[in-house]
């Protein structure tokens, strides 16, 4: 009897022990299989991950220089496609002669635009450049990038234009109004934007660039609204009072961009993917990503949009409202008498020095106020969140667009200023021209 015991111990022991062991064997080969998935990006056979900040920098990182092989980005306003050289160590234009749509398709999906393409043409080059990328037709290799070579020539004399997405088009009624010194806008004036809602409560605005990608402010998604779960994404919808009855977007991936300051609000961007992609329509469309080299004027006329207070201390607003402010210089926005060398080269200023517009900054509770809020949301994220929007102004992580060569371009995003339209208190807006690389790569890591 003992015997017949001790086997059954020995057993039922046996037994847990090789359950374990399959489970643990699940769980390594599930956390090999994702192992890239949060530290960065696979190369290629190799296994080896990399930060995203390493592709397409100059530097061969993985073994087989895959990360310096398939560097592609977009030039100026005319869309002009470049590719990265790693043996030159810089960016030239792409020859028109031989082109087809079929690298093109080629060159936006390695640009994180999934299943996404819009045109390919030849234009005249306005980058001033010497030496092209050229086709190798006779090339084997079915690889865009293998087929790649330096030419000084280029017989057509033109270079690929190429538009993975139709952004930047909106109505046609585009009236100056907003937010703190304007008035409503129309369906379809800016279709890119989104309100960003926790618990049915309006928290932030954002921009759609793709069907699944949508960008606003890193502030916006500090712990614990870092989790995904918490957000919903409405488009296509002015007032807020109907998002009630509108179908929301679930959000399925939240990234902060790694180099954001909390307390300076320096990088004060981030990015948020959807479990399901958006349907594109009269009022729902994307803005564009700024390409370097665009140029901008020291005043640029902008707009921002968002249903943010329409006075300071005042509710959020009902409907989204939108106003032109013009690009303040950097030098000015740094002076003693404004924000005292506060601005860096992440952050652009745009507003009136005499004060009476601008955007006012969700989350707009400071020091101990916030910490304690943002602390009792960790505790009871369900009970206490009005509490942490107390006081919201509502236009944070909305864009800051520009119209230029007849498109829109994203060139900022709502991010911080003192108070709301004061004078010498100019709206402070995240630089995405300084970040259109790394949207492009986390878009490409993230597929």
């Amino acid at each position: 009897m003992k015997e017949a015991k001790k086997a059954l111990c020995i057993t039922i022991s046996l037994g847990a022990v090789l359950a374990g062991a399959a489970v643990t064997a699940v769980l390594l080969w599930k956390f090999m299989e994702n192992k890239c998935s949060v530290s960065g990006i696979e190369c290629g056979s190799s296994g080896t991950c990399i930060s995203p900040s390493h592709w397409c920098d100059g530097v061969l990182h993985c073994p087989s220089g895959e990360d310096e092989n398939r560097c592609v980005r977009l030039y100026g306003p005319n869309f002009i496609l470049q590719v990265y050289s790693a043996q030159r160590k810089s960016w030239h234009p792409v020859c028109q002669d031989d082109w087809s749509d079929s690298y093109g398709r080629a060159a936006c999906q390695d640009m994180g635009y999934r299943n996404s393409f819009y045109s390919s043409q030849g234009i005249v080059d306005d980058s001033g450049a010497s030496s092209f990328m050229k086709l190798n037709t006779s090339a084997g290799n079915t690889d865009l990038y293998k087929k790649l070579y330096h030419s000084d020539i280029c017989a057509s004399k033109t270079v690929v234009s190429l538009r993975c997405i139709e952004c930047g088009v909106a109505g046609k009624t585009m009236r100056q109004s907003r937010i703190v010194g304007g008035s409503s806008a129309s369906p379809g004036d800016w279709p890119w934007q989104v309100s960003l809602h926790v618990q049915g409560t309006h928290v932030c605005g954002g921009s759609i660039i793709t069907p699944e990608w949508i960008v606003t402010a890193a502030h916006c998604v500090e712990e614990p609204l870092n989790n995904p779960r918490y957000w919903t994404v409405f488009a296509g919808v002015l007032r807020q009072s109907f998002m009630f009855y509108g179908h929301g977007y679930r959000v399925g991936k939240v990234i902060s961009h790694p180099s954001y300051d909390s307390k300076t609000k320096n990088n004060d961007i981030a990015l948020m993917k959807l479990q399901t992609p958006l349907t594109f329509s009269d009022k729902v469309k994307p803005v564009c990503l700024p390409n370097p080299g665009m140029m901008l004027e020291p005043n640029q006329s902008c707009w921002i949009s968002g249903w943010g207070a329409t006075h300071e201390k005042g509710k959020t607003s009902d409907e989204l409202n939108a106003v032109m402010v013009p690009l303040i210089e950097p030098w000015r926005c740094n002076s003693k008498y404004v924000y005292n060398s506060l601005v860096t080269p992440a952050m652009i200023c745009a507003g009136y020095l005499r004060g009476g517009t601008d955007s006012c900054q969700a989350l707009a509770m400071r020091g101990a106020e916030a910490g304690d809020a943002r602390a009792a949301l960790r505790e009871r994220p369900r009970g206490l969140f009005r509490q942490l929007v107390a006081g919201a102004e509502g236009d944070s992580g909305g864009p800051l667009v520009t119209l230029k060569s007849r498109i829109w371009w994203l060139i900022g995003d709502t991010s911080w200023g003192s108070g709301c339209a004061k004078a010498n208190r100019p709206g402070v807006y995240g630089n995405v021209t300084v970040f259109t690389d790394w949207i492009y790569r986390q878009m490409r890591a993230n597929s």
